[in-house]
C-alpha cells in the first residue's frame, strides 16, 4: 500500500496532464479544420475535371493535366512576378512611411495621438467598394490603370493602418532611458532612429513587414477593379479560371495551389520570426 501510494500521481498534477491533454485535442482539431480546405485544395488540382465533380474521395488516380492546362492557357510567371513587385514594394513603401510616423506617436505624443490612432484604425472598417469608384477615376486620370504602381500605392494605403498601429506598440515597448542616453550623447533623430531604435525593435518590424507581404499577396478586390492583363496578380490569376461556361474546379484548384504556394513557402520560413516579432515586449 506504501507503494501504491507514493507512484500514485497527486490529484492537482493529473488535473494539470487532463487539461494540457483537452487542449492538445483542441488545437489539433482546429488546426485540421483550418488546414483540411488547403489540403483537399491541393488534392483536387490533381485530379481530372470529371473525377473532381463526381469523386469527391482522397482515393483517385493522381494526374499533371490540370496543372499542365493552367500553364498552357496563360503564363503563371508574369502573374507571379507581378505579386512579388506589388507585394514587397508595397510593404516596403509602408514601412518607410510607418517607421517615422510610430515613432513620432510613440516618443513625441501630443493629446490628439490616440484619438488619430483610432482614427486611422477606423479606416479599416470601410468597405472597399465604397471608394472604388473615385479611387477608379483618379487613377483613370493618372494613368495608374493597371500598373504595378497603381497597386503598390493602393496596397499601401490600405496596409498603413494596421502596420502604423503594430510599430506604435513595438516602439511604445522599448525603455524610452535608452533613447535618452542616445541624446545626451549628442545622437541626431536620425542616429537615435537608425542606430538605436530599429536594431532593438527588429524582431517587431519584421513580423509587420511580413504581415504586410501577406496581406498584399492575397488582396484580391483591388486586383481584380484595378489591373486587366499587364500589372494583373496572382489574385487575378486566379479568377481567370471563373468563366461563363462555368467553374472548372480541377484546374481552378491547380491554378489556386500555384498561387498560394509561394507565400505558404515564405510563411512556414519564417513562423519562428513571425512568432518572435508579435510576442515582442510581452515578457519584461
Amino acid at each position: 500500500m506504501t507503494t501504491r501510494h507514493i507512484n500514485a500521481a497527486p490529484p492537482a498534477s493529473r488535473s494539470r496532464q487532463i487539461k494540457q491533454l483537452v487542449l492538445t485535442l483542441v488545437g489539433w482539431a482546429v488546426a485540421l479544420a483550418i488546414f483540411f480546405p488547403i489540403l483537399w485544395m491541393v488534392l483536387t488540382g490533381f485530379k481530372t475535371e470529371t473525377a473532381a465533380i463526381a469523386d469527391p474521395s482522397f482515393i483517385f488516380s493522381p494526374t499533371l493535366e490540370s496543372y499542365q492546362a493552367v500553364n498552357a492557357r496563360s503564363g503563371y510567371a508574369r502573374f507571379a512576378l507581378n505579386s512579388v513587385a506589388v507585394a514587397f514594394g508595397s510593404t516596403f513603401l509602408a514601412l518607410l512611411i510607418a517607421i517615422p510616423c510610430a515613432y513620432a506617436m510613440a516618443f513625441l505624443p501630443t493629446r490628439r495621438t490616440k484619438g488619430t490612432l483610432l482614427w486611422m484604425l477606423s479606416t479599416k472598417m470601410l468597405p472597399p467598394v465604397g471608394v472604388l469608384v473615385p479611387i477608379y477615376l483618379i487613377f483613370r486620370d493618372v494613368g495608374l490603370l493597371d500598373t504595378r504602381t497603381g497597386l503598390i500605392i493602393i496596397y499601401t494605403l490600405m496596409n498603413l493602418p494596421i502596420v502604423v498601429w503594430m510599430l506604435y506598440t513595438f516602439f511604445k515597448d522599448m525603455p524610452e532611458d535608452i533613447l535618452e542616453a542616445g541624446r545626451m550623447d549628442g545622437a541626431s533623430t536620425f542616429q537615435e532612429v537608425f542606430y538605436l531604435l530599429l536594431p532593438l525593435t527588429l524582431p517587431g518590424i519584421a513580423s509587420t513587414g511580413l504581415l504586410s507581404v501577406i496581406l498584399s499577396w492575397n488582396e484580391a478586390f483591388w486586383s481584380l477593379n484595378l489591373t486587366t492583363s499587364k500589372a494583373a496578380p496572382l489574385t487575378a490569376y486566379i479568377a481567370s479560371f471563373s468563366s461563363p461556361e462555368g467553374l472548372f474546379w480541377a484546374k481552378l484548384s491547380a491554378a489556386s495551389t500555384m498561387a498560394i504556394a509561394p507565400i505558404l513557402v515564405l510563411g512556414w520560413m519564417t513562423q519562428k520570426q513571425m512568432v518572435r516579432g508579435l510576442t515582442f515586449g510581452a515578457v519584461k
